[in-house]
């Protein structure tokens, strides 16, 4: 990690301790520090979910038939990572937490169905879902009105002691490479906080830049910007370049720092303990700090590449003079003017028969979300994808809208059918388990744009908002027992199949 000096000197410390005043002010009125309450609730649920994993944990090793001292030695625990484990949670903000069990216990039989009908058994636990497809596997559900997502990790020893070391060699012996991509989460979070030189200043940071990159449309990796990880890591990243730090210095510096980067450099945390070999991938490769040659995933495209250069430039011109008198903070994290920015819009409407069956289809839409905006950019070339959710309310079936700046001043409207042809080609390839939805693509003038944010959805339930479809559970579909693998006639829970389905596994 870089050390060096701020890029203010000479400047009272008063000037730098009020403007980091008016900064630390600036974030309890948007909302960004959580209450007592939220931080006490958030500690139960992690509390919580580790008394259910042991029992869990004890319950597969019977039915694998261990003997009775490894069943009273075995031990499974919760680690929770992300913005919970950094520090810079919200009161409407997820809890990532990572399981991680022994060596017999598996991720499809153990973890998919064992664990996964434990949970839906509690008074608490609600809206389970199964994410089976994703890069990182994990059960969805929310506890006590709390969204969590519970990846799985399987180190080989018989017992996971409660503070497991995840950068300790001997616990990564010999894992699977699902348990490892699992695993990275966490090992980035405890490597960053090893690293930065003050917690306080880093998570107020983090905080600060995670709300710009919101207000200014550049926050969320399914649309090709920057996820929570990279802003952790550019956060820390700042946090070390500067020794003598205040909040207004670094948010002053990582505009200053980023808007001048050299891309495709990549940005590391540890520069000597992991040569890199080749070339980064990506165009904003983000080296995580936990592993030789590990980047971040990112589905950076080059038209969001360009908006977020554009608005590094934009916060470092108008952070470069924060000591003057007057300086405001307010104008960093103005709203992005969409409709006064593009004449023209990609709109990307989605529906479904009800509320719940949007929910699953609109995160599965969403995690194809790059190969549309590729195809849209080989056709219009750069396009802005507005992560905002919208709501046509005249409309009779549930809908989410998304609407997707095109820089053009002049559209060829009729292209959108061929970009409509292919993209719905790559949501029909993968195997989305609920029912089809519809999608419907067009190009819209400014002037057609839900007009003062009226129809935006930014009070809408967090489950549209993130990749998710479950096992679907209706009148047409037969519970199937799952028998275990190591004590026969022994039914360790019920897969949910249709009838077709069922029907096929006869004879």
């Amino acid at each position: 990690m870089k050390k060096g000096g701020g890029r203010n000197k000479g400047f009272p410390p008063s000037m730098e301790d009020e403007s980091s005043i008016s900064l630390r002010q600036l974030m309890v009125n948007e909302g960004l520090i959580p209450s007592l309450e939220d931080e006490e609730k958030r500690r139960v649920v992690i509390n919580m979910l580790r008394k259910i994993v042991v029992r869990w944990v004890k319950n597969v090793a019977w039915q694998h038939r261990l003997p009775q001292n490894q069943i009273d030695a075995t031990n499974a625990t919760i680690l929770p990572y992300g913005s919970y484990a950094l520090g810079v949670y919200g009161s409407e903000s997820d809890i990532d937490a990572l399981c991680i069990g022994p060596f017999f216990a598996s991720i499809a039989e153990d973890f998919f169905i064992s664990l996964r009908d434990m949970l839906k058994s509690r008074r608490e636990v609600s809206e389970v879902h199964c994410v089976k497809d994703a890069k990182v596997p994990l059960i969805r559900f929310k506890f006590d009105g709390i969204l969590v997502d519970l990846p799985y990790a399987q180190l080989r020893v018989l017992s996971i002691p409660n503070n497991v070391d995840v950068l300790n060699p001997f616990f990564l012996r010999d894992i699977d490479e699902t348990s490892w991509k699992s695993l990275s989460g966490v090992r980035a979070n405890k490597c960053i906080l090893q690293l930065v030189p003050s917690l306080e200043l880093f998570q107020s940071l983090l905080r600060c830049v995670k709300l710009w990159a919101k207000r200014r449309g550049v926050y969320g990796n399914l649309n090709g910007f920057l996820g929570g990880v990279h802003m952790a890591i550019l956060a820390a990243f700042v946090c070390g370049y500067e020794s003598n730090a205040t909040l207004s210095s670094l948010l002053a510096n990582f505009f200053y720092i980023f808007a001048h980067w050299q891309w495709p450099t990549p940005v590391v945390l540890l520069e000597d303990t992991y040569p890199a070999t080749g070339a980064p991938p990506g165009l904003m490769p983000i080296q995580l700090p936990c592993g030789s040659h590990q980047y971040c995933n990112s589905n950076i495209t080059r038209s969001t590449f360009y908006k977020i250069m554009a608005e590094f430039l934009r916060g470092h011109n108008l952070t470069k003079d924060y000591l003057k008198p007057n300086f405001s903070w307010k104008n960093l994290f103005e709203l992005y003017p969409y409709a006064n920015t593009y004449t023209w819009f990609t709109k990307i409407y989605l529906s479904a028969a009800n509320q719940e069956d949007l929910s699953d289809w609109v995160g599965w839409v969403k995690s194809r979300f790059r190969c549309l905006l590729i195809k849209i950019e080989e056709v219009y070339g750069i396009c802005d994808p507005n992560p905002t959710e919208y709501v046509e309310t005249h409309t009779k079936q549930p809908n989410i809208v998304f609407y997707w700046g095109l820089q053009l001043r002049t559209i060829n409207v009729s292209g959108i059918e061929s970009v409509e042809t292919e993209f719905l080609k790559n949501v029909n390839s993968g195997s989305f388990q609920g029912p089809v939805g519809r999608i419907q693509l067009s190009v819209v003038e400014a002037s057609q744009l839900p007009k003062n944010g009226e129809c935006a959805s930014n009070n809408r339930s967090k489950k549209v908002t993130k990749t998710c479809w479950r096992i679907r559970e209706n009148k047409q579909c037969n519970n199937v027992p799952v028998y275990s693998h190591h004590l026969p006639g022994y039914v360790v829970g019920y897969q949910k199949m249709a009838n077709r389905e069922a029907d096929g596994m006869g004879g």
